[in-house]
């Protein structure tokens, strides 16, 4: 029989941040159940509603949900604000005379009354720090949709996405406190910090060495670095390294506030780099852009592991969905 676990109680109304998950040992128990029996818990799902709002592109997110969702007896609704709904206003105050002809404070209680859970992606717009950093538009889902909201990607945490990766450690570590270094990597567009924040907050809650290495400029925001180990060499950082997680995110301090400071080559991760390492396994989010962030021989290598990796997004999700049923 199912030993019943239950994450933290605040998790089951809304799921934004890795930390509601509450005890790490029985989220991955859970985890475990959930990878093990796909299929055991249809009926928590029956005749119930799914809705995804996509206010950003996604590959991975959407596959991954729709399907964990699917798992759970679950209908699914997909709504992509950008091509299959009106133009969304979003600030308050605003005079509505130009292209948007709906306000998202009266789309969002409509959207509530079409569904029994939403999960919303919105990214950084990097307009405001203040906004971005504030989560405007997931904030207003969670108060004006009455309904329970999970984040499938903000403008400043990717919790899913950092479930799954944490998930995919466990699976693979070969001792029980691994060295896991977080190295920034070059990119041509300037990306948000939402999944290196959130990576970092979930391996914090761990007792495991945590280095995050990066160009000068490239700081993120304290409260998610926490007791990480922040070294500036990156061949430095990668000695004795178990896992390699690479990630570009744009500069968070200051007037550089989502800018692009360096497209330092030197930064990708390649087999040399690798070689610093205790045969360390390779993560990434996905999607990556190849002999920028990474070689093709380190992601092609049987030390990356970003499909396993990619394959327990479903895991993930279908974890806090669960969870969020068992409230309803």
């Amino acid at each position: 029989m199912e030993k019943t676990y239950r994450i933290n109680k605040d998790m089951l109304k809304e799921f934004t941040s890795i930390k509601q998950l509450g005890d790490l040992s029985e989220a991955f128990a859970k985890a475990k159940y959930v990878k093990e029996n796909p299929f055991a818990d249809q009926e928590l799902g029956r005749n119930r509603t799914l809705l995804m709002i996509f206010f950003n592109s996604s590959l991975r997110t959407r596959l991954s949900t729709q399907k964990a969702a699917m798992n759970l007896g679950m209908n699914v609704i997909v709504l992509d604000v950008n091509q299959g709904a009106w133009k969304l206003e979003t600030e308050r105050g605003v005079i509505m005379d130009g292209d948007k002809p709906e306000h998202l404070l009266e789309a969002i209680p409509v959207m509530g009354c079409y569904c029994d859970i939403i999960g919303v992606r919105s990214f950084a717009r990097f307009e405001s720090k203040n906004d971005d950093y504030e989560e405007l538009i997931l904030n207003q889902f969670i108060k004006y949709s009455g309904k329970p909201v999970f984040s499938m990607e903000a403008a400043t945490r990717h919790p899913l996405q950092t479930f799954a990766d944490m998930i995919t450690i466990e699976e693979y570590k070969k001792v029980e406190k691994p060295k896991i270094v977080m190295t920034w990597a070059p990119h041509p567009k300037a990306l948000p910090q939402a999944v290196p924040n959130s990576f970092a907050e979930g391996i914090n809650l761990t007792d495991y060495e945590f280095v995050i290495t990066h160009p000068k400029g490239y700081e993120l925001d304290p409260s998610f670095v926490g007791k990480a180990h922040v070294e500036y060499d990156q061949k430095k950082a990668f000695e004795g390294a178990d896992f390699i997680y690479a990630k570009n995110w744009a500069a968070y301090t200051g007037d550089n506030y989502g800018k692009v400071l360096s497209m330092d080559r030197s930064w990708t991760v390649d087999s040399a780099k690798m070689a610093l390492t205790n045969n360390a396994y390779f993560m990434h989010c996905l999607p990556v852009r190849r002999n920028m962030i990474v070689t093709d021989d380190v992601i092609e290598s049987p030390q990356s592991i970003v499909i396993p990796e990619a394959a327990n997004r479903v895991v993930s999700a279908q974890t806090v969905i669960k969870e969020i049923l068992m409230s309803l």
